[in-house]
């Protein structure tokens, strides 16, 4: 292998040049809201020495323009999750963007289907991005084909779809340690991906009918995910939006306490008691007893508080508030919280939140809004947009999450998410009040709201749909539900049947071309002549 001929000092110019670079980018506009805890030296280090520009940046840049001029006038997006290119070829006539969601993809694109475990391979999402985008692309290509078939002045008539809608996509925890979520923001980058989210949940310990919230990862652990995809981007030098999504609203676990800024939050047991996670080992290994009930009639009688609560419990009024005073809103640990409590109080507090931890060791922890909000707060510098999972629309709680971060981050765009059994009615929300819920958290700065599961749900309820009429009514009925209609409309539904959609004129295209003789210097007036049969006229 052949050694470089550049010399020591036009590297270091280089070097230099490309670090002068990177601040000088990270001053633009679409860049100046973040906030680096790295230099830009570590970056340009990091770098291939050959430059390449991503699609992904195109998409990204053209999304950034879509949610702010959203969040300028008040208005929002409205979009819902697909995996399949047929089904996001007719999206983009309503939506602006494309949603690709993981659970989807674990019930669709993979080989071993599952549950949204995100256990399905690491690039699964990624591979999905990348097929839907190459389908956007073709789309993009064939339509333009078709509409140069047409004079100037028959163009105006002619559909003329922006296929590029940009792709959301799922990137879930990450898949692993910070180099998987950096391999796996490389792999969204390359594939076309505007924007893809990472959230604070833990990996392997979803549970789905056990009763029991989310786990979530330190806040430590959440920020060091976000950094490393925000650090991909530098290094790649992509455009590429990150959305952070925080899932710690009705989380019931912690895995670890090794983040000061969590442990005001992490439930321990007040009394003396036996371990939980004994007491459960004990009950299963008796055979005899529902675990569910041991785990209730435990957490019941173990007199569980946060430590601040614990100390409430045990204080006068006035000790009480001496201690909150000189906790005040900084970052305090359980160590230091003791010693407060106990000069406070005169006495030490019961406390053991190792108690009341499960059998994976996971660490009991009291979800709330302002969990939710400190932890939004601290990510908001590390990505472009904030997503709060909440699962039940308690519309104080959006309320009092979206105006604290705003008073702090006035011009921050925010992403909701509906579920498929949203209770809205059950909430209190009138049919009026459901109506106007889009536009209402519009005004929060809810820019982006997206359907996640509609290519599940939606999707099952019209095939079943159909199926049903096919195996009882077959063609008669293809013909009056499907066939008819479709062939009715203006323009015509796309399928196979419309030629200019399904890409037949750019596919005999490619052959013609090939076949073609028109020598160097051009001069071809390429048209549509009779009833599609492609026509040459040399131009004279």
């Amino acid at each position: 292998m052949p050694q470089r001929t550049q010399s020591l000092d036009a590297e270091q110019a280089q070097f230099d040049q490309d670090v002068a670079d990177i601040k000088a980018w990270w001053k633009t506009p679409r860049q100046a809201h973040l906030k680096r805890p790295y230099a830009a030296e570590r970056i340009a280090a990091m770098r291939n020495t050959v430059k390449q520009h991503y699609a992904s940046s195109d998409q990204a840049l053209k999304l950034w323009g879509q949610l702010n001029e959203h969040l300028k006038n008040g208005t929002y997006e409205m979009t819902f999750g697909a995996t399949d290119p047929i089904m996001v070829s007719q999206m983009v006539k309503h939506q602006q963007t494309v949603y690709v969601s993981g659970a989807i993809c674990g019930l669709s694109e993979v080989s071993h289907l599952g549950m949204d475990h995100a256990d399905y391979p690491w690039d699964t999402v990624p591979k999905t991005v990348d097929r839907i985008f190459r389908s956007q692309m073709w789309h993009d290509q064939r339509q333009h084909h078709f509409r140069m078939l047409h004079k100037k002045e028959h163009r105006d008539k002619l559909e003329n779809w922006d296929y590029l809608a940009p792709i959301v996509a799922d990137g879930d925890m990450g898949f692993g340690g910070l180099t998987s979520t950096m391999k796996l923001a490389k792999a969204f980058v390359e594939a076309g991906v505007a924007m893809f989210h990472i959230d604070d949940l833990a990996i392997g310990l979803k549970k789905f009918t056990a009763g029991q919230g989310r786990t979530i990862v330190p806040t430590s652990e959440y920020l060091s995910r976000l950094t490393a995809a925000r650090m991909q981007f530098d290094i790649m030098g992509a455009e590429t939006m990150l959305l952070c999504r925080c899932d710690t609203d009705h989380s019931e676990f912690i895995t670890s306490v090794i983040d000061p800024r969590d442990h005001k939050y992490v439930i321990g047991a007040t009394v003396d008691i036996k371990p939980l996670a004994q007491v459960l080992e004990k009950a299963a290994e008796s055979g005899k007893a529902n675990l569910n009930t041991v785990r209730s009639d435990w957490m019941k009688s173990a007199g569980l508080a946060t430590f601040d609560e614990a100390v409430k419990i045990e204080a006068t009024e006035d000790q009480y508030q001496s201690y909150m005073t000189e906790i005040s809103d900084r970052t305090v640990s359980l160590a230091e919280r003791r010693a407060i409590a106990k000069k406070a109080l005169s006495k030490d507090v019961k406390f053991d939140w190792e108690l009341p931890r499960s059998k994976e060791g996971q660490y009991l922890f009291k979800s709330c809004v302002t969990a939710v909000i400190e932890r939004a707060l601290l990510a908001a510098p590390l990505g472009d947009v904030t997503w709060a999972r909440m699962d039940a629309p308690v519309w104080t709680d959006i309320l009092e999450f979206h105006t604290e971060v705003r008073k702090v981050y006035p011009n921050r765009l925010f992403a909701f998410g509906y579920t498929g059994n949203y209770p809205f009615a059950s909430k209190g929300f009138s049919p009026a009040e459901i109506s106007s819920f889009p536009s209402d958290l519009a005004k929060l700065g809810i820019v982006w709201q997206t359907q996640p599961i509609w290519a599940a749900q939606g999707v099952n309820l019209l095939t079943n749909g159909f199926a049903k009429m096919w195996r009882e009514e077959g063609i008669e009925g293809y013909i009056r539900e499907v066939q008819e209609p479709a062939m009715a409309t203006e323009p015509m539904t796309d399928g196979f049947e419309k030629l200019s959609w399904c890409g037949a004129y750019l596919a005999d295209a490619f052959l013609e071309t090939v076949a073609a003789r028109d020598g160097e210097e051009g001069g071809v007036d390429v048209r549509i002549a009779g009833d599609g049969v492609l026509g040459v006229n040399r131009k004279r």
